[in-house]
């Protein structure tokens, strides 16, 4: 996962507000109590740190590969 899927099916499951202030706020547990803006900012990958986020609010795995992207018209 790039850095920009993370935060694009951040913003899409939590808003373009909240979900800053989810990665600014919320300790993960799992990440060693880390945000997720400091988990990245160490290097750990996007991907880890979506799931983690997912596992710690409740959102159905359903959703953790985020939106579909529609392709670009040639």
């Amino acid at each position: 996962m790039r850095l920009s899927d993370f935060w694009r099916n951040l913003e899409h499951e939590f808003g373009p507000r909240y979900s800053h202030v989810l990665a600014d706020t919320l300790s993960l547990t799992e990440l060693g109590s880390l945000t997720a803006n400091e988990a990245l900012n160490k290097g750990i990958k996007p991907k880890q740190v979506w799931e983690a986020m997912c596992r710690a609010q409740d959102v159905p795995v359903e959703r953790w590969l985020g939106v579909d992207i529609e392709p670009k018209q040639s």
